[in-house]
Order: structure tokens, then sequence, then C-alpha cells
């Protein structure tokens, strides 16, 4: 009956078993970890916590379709220590499928009695069972890693958290009445269509300022977002790299070049988005 119990589960929890990157067991890399990795985690986990693994089962082959070479997928048995945070309860008891290499001798490795961070989402009618949101959201625990992690959560559950950039809708360039006078205005898409605009100004003798409105109204005194902020994130992490063609509505070709010239600006002092998972 367990055997059953765990094919139903591998089927119905794990929709990126058949990715050919498993997650790594919990090591060092925690301790790499970037603002960047631990946003992307949290931004779409219903739950976040700490447990404790009491019992691990490995899948045979047959029944673990998808585990990339060197792998192996475990069901886990684990006791919940905190809900760190959550949109929906959890139980004391908790069960999930993960991936995880097999150790230097190429034995499974023992996870029983380790303390682990999870990011994981509620199985619908499925009290205790949970789904990992991504292949790397089984993290090992340690209390730097929370502290480090916990203004991730409060600034991602903040009423005036900003929205979900996607992309780009329009850019457009216009020049002033002096010579290297000009402002440029890019308006980007967001999930739930919340208006969010980036203006450059360029000014005779000054240095181009720019900045984000996350709303209707385009502040002229809007500032750069913070490094390391959930503002920051989405746009460092979502935006592409270069303005797109079709998205730069200016006509003339000098306008065009600027609305490139400003937004290449507004990337180089965002940043890379650095990920190690």
């Amino acid at each position: 009956m367990l055997k059953i119990r765990i094919l139903v589960m591998s089927l119905a929890v794990l929709p990126w078993a058949a990715a050919a990157q498993a997650p790594a067991a919990p090591d060092s890399r925690e301790a790499r970890l970037t603002y960047a990795d631990m946003v992307a985690l949290a931004d779409t986990a219903e739950l976040v916590l700490r447990a404790e693994i009491k019992r691990q089962i490995e899948l045979e082959p047959e029944r673990a379709a998808g585990v990339a070479p060197g792998f192996v997928r475990l069901f886990i048995e684990a006791d919940t220590l905190a809900l760190i945070a959550g949109s929906s309860g959890v139980g004391a008891q908790l069960r999930y499928l993960v991936d995880v290499p097999l150790d230097t001798r190429g034995k499974v490795p023992k996870l029983r009695k380790q303390h682990l961070l999870l990011f994981a989402r509620a199985v619908p009618g499925r009290p205790g069972e949970l789904q990992l949101v991504s292949e790397s959201a089984q993290l090992a625990y340690s209390p730097e890693l929370e502290a480090r992690l916990r203004p991730v959560l409060s600034a991602l559950a903040a009423s005036d958290s900003p929205p979900v950039v996607t992309g780009i809708s329009d850019a457009l360039s216009v020049p002033g009445n002096l010579a290297n006078e000009s402002e440029t205005q890019i308006f980007l898409k967001t999930e739930a269509g919340a208006p969010v605009s980036i203006t450059v100004l360029r000014r005779p003798g000054r240095s181009p300022a720019w900045g984000v409105s996350w709303g209707e109204i385009i502040d002229q005194s809007a500032r750069p977002p913070a490094p390391e902020t959930i503002e920051w994130y989405r746009l460092a992490c979502a935006l592409p790299p270069r303005l797109p063609d079709e998205a730069n509505l200016s006509n003339d070709g000098a306008a065009r070049a600027q609305a490139a010239r400003d937004y290449a600006l507004v990337m180089g002092e965002l940043g890379p988005c650095a990920r190690t998972l």
C-alpha cells in the first residue's frame, strides 16, 4: 500500500520531476545563496518552514521518471519544527518528494535528523503533503540563513510590496529644448497590470538621473531602487538585457538610439541579478 501511495505522490506532487536538473542535497551552497536566490524561492512559496527529517524511502527507478543521472528520488517524512511564513496551515508531520545526489561512493545519503528549510505549497485535499516550489527548494537550515531570509519574507508580505514585473511595454525618448537635454520614459508590464515606469532625465552639465514610479503618477523625483531590495529584484531579475526594438516607439533614429542608451544606463546601474541556484 505504501508503494502505491508513493507512486501517486510522485505524479501529483513533483511537477518538475522530468527536468534534467535535480536539486542538490543540503550542503554548503546555502552559504553562497544570493539575495535573488532567496526572493525567487520565497516569492512562489505558500509555506516556508523548518523541518526535521524522520524517515526517507528511496523510490524504485520505474516510479521516479526523469531523475537526473547521479541522483535519487526520495519520499520524505518529516516533523514540522517551525512555520516561518505561510498563507495556509501546516500539520505537525509532513510528507514530500525530493531528488538528492548520491554521495561520493554512489550511495543514497542518510538525511534522517537533518534540519531543513523548505519552500513549498500545500497539496489540496491531502493534509500533510507538500509540493516543493522548485528543484532547489530544500535547503540545509541554519540560524544565519533564517536571519537573512526573514527580511525578504517581510518585504514580500508588505502591503506596498512592488508588483511582479514581466517585461517592457513601451519606451519613448523626447529631446529637450537645450542641447544634450532629453527625457526617456519606459513603461513596464506587470503580472497584475499595475502601472510601473522608469524615467531617465538628461540635463546639460549634469549626470543622467533616473528613477522608478510604482504607480500611475510618474514622479520626476523618483530614485533608483536600493540594491538587494524587492524593488531592485523586480527590475534587475526580470527586465531584458537590451531594450526590445518593438517596444521603442520613437520614429526618429536619434530618439530611438537615445532610448536604447538610457535603458542600457538603467540596466548597468541595476547590475546583474546574481544567482547560484
